[in-house]
């Protein structure tokens, strides 16, 4: 059994992401529903409540409601309300500005926007903190800025063995800064304390 993100226990299930479960279609009437419902406009909306009312308050009735539709019309969609909540979560990550692959940036600049951004999502968004705990993150724009970083620290030097350690520090300390509060001081300084140890571990020639 596992703990869901309304902290219910149900079955053990897999990622919606791993799944193979393809879009349904957009704009199909059913049920005698109005026509122009997608997953990208549910999922749109499930981002807007959970902003505005929080992750406890949040339900499939509710969000029907937002839509002016039925709860039946939403499901035709996503298959639950965990599967819903994962598209969200995704769809948070697809906020974030990731920089330029070929940039020419100092690496420790690219760093610092990530992480800026990364922390900056959390503080929008105080929701994605529980669900990234809740999931696994591996939808496309998660994995993508996840993926980003771990780039970034190849760029500054990293060998292979000692970047999947270093992009967890990285991704540890923003989330760890994200459900407390801490200064933007403070912030910066465990950040730069970070830059300092990957380069630290960088090899000299």
């Amino acid at each position: 059994m596992v703990r869901a993100a309304d902290g219910a226990e149900r079955p053990a299930r897999t990622s919606v992401w791993l799944e193979g479960r393809a879009p349904r279609g957009r704009g199909v009437r059913h049920g005698g529903q109005p026509s122009g419902l997608d997953r990208e406009r549910i999922t749109a909306a499930t981002v807007r409540l959970l902003d505005a009312e929080g992750l406890a308050r949040f339900s499939m009735r509710r969000l029907a409601a937002e839509l002016n539709v039925t709860a039946m019309s939403v499901y035709w969609y996503v298959d639950t309300k965990d599967d819903l909540l994962e598209l969200a979560l995704d769809a948070a990550f697809g906020e974030l500005g990731l920089p330029d692959a070929e940039s020419k940036e100092d690496w420790r600049d690219q760093l610092r926007t990530l992480a800026a951004g990364y922390r900056g999502l959390l503080a929008r968004h105080p929701w994605v903190t529980t669900l990234t705990g809740d999931f696994l993150n591996i939808g496309p724009c998660s994995t993508a800025f996840t993926s980003r970083v771990g780039q970034v620290i190849r760029d500054a030097g990293m060998p292979a063995d000692g970047r999947p350690g270093a992009t967890a520090a990285v991704l540890q300390f923003v989330y760890g800064a994200g459900t407390v509060e801490s200064g933007e001081r403070d912030f910066g300084f465990g950040l730069e304390l970070l830059i300092a140890g990957i380069e630290a571990k960088v090899p000299r020639d």
